[in-house]
């Protein structure tokens, strides 16, 4: 048998050390951009106003979604996000969550121990759009559920910015959810490295006029303009 050279070995060797170093590298470059594009704000003079409607904002760590009244004299979703997408109908339902992610993540990720680096590496690079919608019950403000008050005109312009995203219902496909509570569907767009889910969460809070990041790929990126609640009770 013959054994290969300590300098047959040394080459392939430091091609993988330069591949595992320009991929950190790029990593670093990613974060430290996040970091600068998400402390650029739009919106800068805008203020919560002392009356309105409020949302929530909710943020699992890596995923944001926008929480919004079922219904409102603004708007009623349930025409949009019937309950009965939902194996869970029955419920009394008073919240929607609206997210947007890549298809690949959202079907076949249930838990971050399925996802794989392939995954991540077709979502970064261009992947097909889905909406992800939760009903709640009287979902509690937290760290992690924000609360943010909008004025009637900034809710409508939310309303209207994520009307712009959804399909026709006799053509969005619907796709079975996590829980009992919630469901995917066809959405336009694509995901990429650019365009990520909490980009297009902050898009589509800066369409409303609100005060967010300029480019906010990460949820800390969305969340680090939104006020943690104060203590109840």
């Amino acid at each position: 048998m013959v054994t290969p050279s300590r300098g047959a070995l040394k080459a392939p060797l430091r091609w993988l050390g330069a591949a595992i170093g320009t991929l950190l590298a790029l990593v670093a470059c990613y974060l430290a951009a996040a970091w600068i594009g998400s402390s650029i704000s739009r919106n800068p003079e805008w203020r919560e106003p002392e009356t309105g409607i409020e949302i929530l904002v909710g943020d699992n760590g890596v995923h944001t979604e926008l929480v919004l009244p079922l219904t409102t004299d603004v708007k009623d979703w349930r025409s949009e996000f019937p309950a009965s997408d939902v194996a869970d109908a029955g419920l009394p339902y008073t919240h929607v969550a609206v997210s947007w992610g890549e298809r690949e993540v959202f079907l076949n990720t249930p838990t971050w121990a399925d996802l794989t680096p392939a995954t991540v590496w077709g979502a970064m690079t261009g992947g097909t759009a889905l909406l992800h919608v939760s009903h709640y019950v009287r979902p509690a403000p937290s760290a992690d559920y924000r609360p943010l008050r909008l004025s009637r005109a900034e809710y409508a312009r939310l309303v209207s910015a994520i009307e712009a995203d959804l399909l026709p219902l006799d053509d969005r496909a619907r796709h079975r959810g996590y829980f009992g509570f919630d469901v995917f569907y066809d959405a336009p767009g694509t995901y990429t490295w650019r365009m990520t889910c909490n980009q297009w969460t902050s898009d589509r809070l800066a369409q409303a006029g609100v005060r967010t990041g300029w480019w906010t790929p990460l949820s800390g990126g969305v969340m680090k303009w939104i006020e943690r609640p104060g203590p109840v009770g």
